[in-house]
């Protein structure tokens, strides 16, 4: 049923039950009297007509959006107009249906106005209580909506802004094999067109598994290894538990190319990319060491550090973490720049619903 229906049905209900307690109550001590039922049948239909108008009155000027104290003297004069034409309506037809109920009462239109106050007072407060909060709660969604459409928006900005970057750093690396080794080269082109292919598909879906994210990486990085030959190791050690976890894509490939770019080519021998993920208190860790030196994050980092940290936060609120820092030189390896993400916990039903899919697809 409509809010609209359910609005008409109220009224009728409402102002049908006072009218007919009121007058159940005239019945019994004075008997039946027509001109009175058709007094009370008349106050119902002037009750509704006068409280819709009422109604319309605050939809149309939006009151309901009004600070309490601009609200409240507002309401206050719309009761007191209301129970004055109740007033000026029933004391007349009153004097002339049951005049000997009016002799010698004192402040009469006072009580007549406090009478259908009290019951102008009560429809008023609870249809415009009922409506403010009804407001204000569509105006948290609409805020919730809007908010969530700017989040999705900025997400989409992020994820357009990997294609370009990846692609430019990739190119370079096939560029330099055409003419040394072409058979390498044609690996590489190969490499390259599986890696474009995840990268247009980052651009359709908010994340992806994780084990998909760590295939684009080992793809990126037999890439690299074709430029960087022996400079260039890597190791990939991934706990069993997290391989359904949802990461955003492109996201590790990013912060890997970061680290090849700013770390591992600028080392004079060479160096590594150490990949590790495992769960801790219900969330996914990941770690991302390699060989380098740290610096300005702004400088070496480039938009990828920055863009990672935005997008875990408008994909996992304030629980998902990202940090990088310089390791301390415990072990004579040599300077280790180490990255660290946290994800929060997922749904049991994405997990059931991905292992679903893995046995299927096996």
């Amino acid at each position: 049923m409509s809010k609209q229906k359910i609005y008409w049905y109220c009224q009728l209900f409402g102002w049908s039950l006072l009218m007919t307690v009121e007058y159940t109550a005239y019945l019994l001590q004075d008997g039946f009297d027509p001109d009175a039922l058709y007094l009370a049948i008349a106050n119902i239909f002037l009750g509704i007509t006068l409280t819709h108008l009422y109604r319309l009155m605050i939809r149309h000027w939006n009151w309901v959006r009004l600070p309490f104290f601009q609200l409240a003297p507002r309401v206050l004069l719309s009761v007191f107009v209301l129970a004055l034409i109740m007033t000026m309506v029933n004391l007349p037809m009153d004097r002339l249906i049951v005049p000997q109920h009016l002799v010698d009462e004192p402040w009469l239109v006072i009580g007549y106005i406090m009478t259908w106050g009290k019951t102008m007072l009560t429809w008023v407060l609870t249809y415009t209580a009922f409506h403010y909060v009804e407001q204000n709660r569509n105006d948290e969604i609409e805020k919730l909506l809007l908010k969530t459409s700017v989040r999705e928006t900025e997400a989409k900005v992020l994820r357009s802004q990997l294609n370009p970057h990846f692609v430019f750093n990739a190119l370079n690396s096939i560029r330099a094999l055409v003419f040394e080794n072409p058979t390498k080269a044609q690996q590489g082109i190969t490499q390259l067109s599986n890696l474009l292919r995840n990268s247009l598909l980052a651009d359709r879906r908010k994340t992806v598994e994780l084990r998909e994210e760590i295939k684009t990486v080992e793809d990126y990085l037999s890439l690299e290894k074709v430029r960087y030959e022996d400079r260039l190791t890597s190791y990939i050690e991934l706990d069993n538990r997290t391989l359904f976890w949802q990461v955003p894509p492109m996201m590790l490939q990013t912060l890997v190319e970061n680290a090849i770019k700013h770390g591992v080519s600028k080392a004079v021998g060479g160096g590594f990319i150490d990949i590790r993920s495992g769960l801790e208190s219900d969330k996914l860790h990941i770690t991302i060491r390699n060989t380098g030196i740290l610096g300005d994050k702004e400088a070496s980092g480039g938009f990828g550090l920055a863009n990672t940290a935005q997008r875990l936060d408008l994909l996992y609120g304030p629980e998902a973490k990202f940090k990088i820092y310089q390791e301390n030189d415990t072990r004579g390896d040599g300077p280790i720049v180490c990255a660290e993400i946290t994800i929060p916990a997922q749904s049991e039903g994405m997990f059931r619903r991905e292992k679903q899919s893995l046995g299927a697809r096996s």
